[in-house]
């Protein structure tokens, strides 16, 4: 099924099923207010949601509307924890080889991940709003998964049972400020502003045979200023699928329903597929010419991330948004 969260003013929105063609949906306020609620008693909430979308595919939901992504939130407004990987190490043996740095054997073989906030997220088509441009704007275009109540120790194979959902994310990235925070030896905080997320999170059984091994064989678009800059198939050079990312965040603490575990941006070696953020455009121009001549985004700026199924209908519904300049605030 695929489901989202109407805003309606409230912090954490209203859940509502939509059709797998995302041109209808339905509140859900008769089965569960939130999709926090929804995930909190999934298994009894879970089959009730599925008989509603089974009701809206076949035109028999008698209250359904026309589904408008702009008025979505993210699926989850705000999430108990957000936790992102970089599970395809092309794209940080890449960023590494363009500054000179070797690559660690242990990058192959331990995912890296970090703790981002997770307070406030943006929806598909919220402005990315920054103050300065020269704080380096990028996108990163991924793939991310909603965890139900994860035990402390799982191993892979059990952590695919608790895999609720899927979405797409734009990990919006300050790459200028990147470097300094780093060198604190503390990780990131304001080099990672709000991330945003699809229109819709589906569970895994509507990708089909897409969904395999842990992962989605599909390509991630990502059209900058209406051009499209990157394809890569999100199967293809994954080195962690999700399961192996939920048993890292959970070596040694548990996760509860709700958690959301990304899977860095998607990068494939081929380079004729593209890129899934700025920085890697940037990293191979560093290696090839010694300078990189792609700028970051600036305001006015639009990028479109979306994934397309086989049949060439989109899956998650598009995260859409425009680069927009901060207001300056006054002093008193």
């Amino acid at each position: 099924m695929k489901l989202a969260t109407i805003n309606d003013g409230t912090r954490d929105g209203q859940l509502a099923v939509v059709a797998r063609d995302l041109k209808t949906a339905h509140l859900a306020d008769g089965i569960a207010p939130t999709l926090q609620a929804a995930l909190d008693d999934w298994p009894f909430i879970a089959p009730q949601l599925g008989d509603l979308y089974q009701l809206l595919n076949g035109g028999r939901a008698a209250k359904s509307f026309e589904f408008d992504p702009t008025k979505c939130m993210a699926p989850l407004p705000r999430a108990y924890q957000w936790a992102d990987g970089s599970a395809y190490v092309n794209h940080v043996e890449l960023v590494r080889k363009a500054r000179g740095a070797e690559m660690p054997a242990s990058f192959w073989e331990d995912p890296l991940m970090y703790q981002g906030g997770s307070d406030d997220f943006s929806g598909p088509t919220d402005d990315i709003v920054m103050a300065h441009e020269e704080w380096g704007i990028d996108f990163e275009a991924e793939v991310a998964v909603i965890t139900g109540d994860v035990p402390m120790g799982i191993t892979p194979d059990q952590a695919q049972l608790h895999i609720r959902l899927l979405m797409l994310v734009n990990d919006v990235s300050l790459r200028n400020l990147i470097p300094e925070e780093l060198a604190k030896g503390f990780g990131f905080l304001q080099s990672k502003p709000a991330s945003s997320f699809s229109p819709v999170a589906v569970t895994p059984d509507e990708l089909g045979e897409a969904w395999k091994d842990g992962k989605v064989h599909l390509p991630l678009r990502s059209t900058w200023n209406g051009k499209l800059v990157g394809q890569p198939n999100a199967g293809v050079d994954m080195v962690f699928n999700f399961p192996q990312l939920i048993a890292h965040l959970c070596k040694t603490r548990k996760a509860g329903a709700g958690t959301i575990v990304g899977s860095g941006t998607v990068s494939n070696k081929d380079a004729k597929k593209g890129y899934s953020c700025i920085a890697e455009k940037r990293c191979l121009e560093m290696i090839a010419d010694g300078v990189a001549s792609t700028p970051f985004m600036l305001f006015g700026d639009t990028i479109g991330i979306e994934m397309l199924d086989e049949a060439n209908r989109s899956v998650f519904g598009a995260i859409r948004q425009t680069v927009k300049q901060a207001e300056a605030r006054k002093g008193r």
